[in-house]
């Protein structure tokens, strides 16, 4: 696993959401979470969406923070655009993701979703002095891209959002 710091510059997003918690991700039956990949990527909701930046790189976004990492928050997959015009808000809910500074994990290759979720433990672990700054939890957001195609031989970016202290 690699960390580095990073900042980023505002995005738009569109996609689509469900609101969750850790605690429901990690119990059997309860989680939300893959259900909300199945519907994107089954129902092909990315082909909806207009004014693609990007296609087929999709951010998986933790937002709306109730309090940290223990508490509610909206779990929103979708794929950053130039415009919100003409979205179909029906279907889609919008955010704008703000210049930020970040801490960037990016996974070592291997097998979905088990990455992922070692990336996940090891910022859980972290104490606040490791981030460089203090966890925001404004935005945080997983990266999906060509590297990621492969389910058994992906690698991921996921991206913290930091404030100084």
């Amino acid at each position: 696993m690699k960390i580095t710091d990073t900042a980023l510059e505002e995005f738009k997003l569109v996609g689509i959401f469900v609101r969750t918690n850790n605690k429901n991700e990690f119990t059997p039956n309860l989680g939300k979470i893959p259900g909300n990949f199945n519907r994107y990527f089954g129902e092909k909701i990315f082909e909806k969406i207009q004014h693609r930046v990007k296609p087929f790189v999709t951010y998986a976004v933790y937002t709306e923070y109730e309090s940290d990492e223990n508490g509610e928050y909206t779990h929103f997959l979708g794929e950053e655009v130039s415009s919100f015009e003409n979205q179909d808000t029906s279907l889609f809910k919008t955010i704008t993701i703000s210049k930020n500074s970040y801490l960037k994990f990016t996974s070592a290759k291997g097998k979905m979703p088990d990455i992922v979720i070692n990336v996940w433990q090891k910022i859980w672990s972290m104490q606040h002095s490791e981030f460089h700054g203090k966890r925001n939890f404004l935005a945080d957001f997983e990266l999906y891209d060509s590297r990621a195609i492969d389910p058994e031989n992906s690698e991921v970016d996921i991206y913290i959002g930091k404030s100084s202290y």
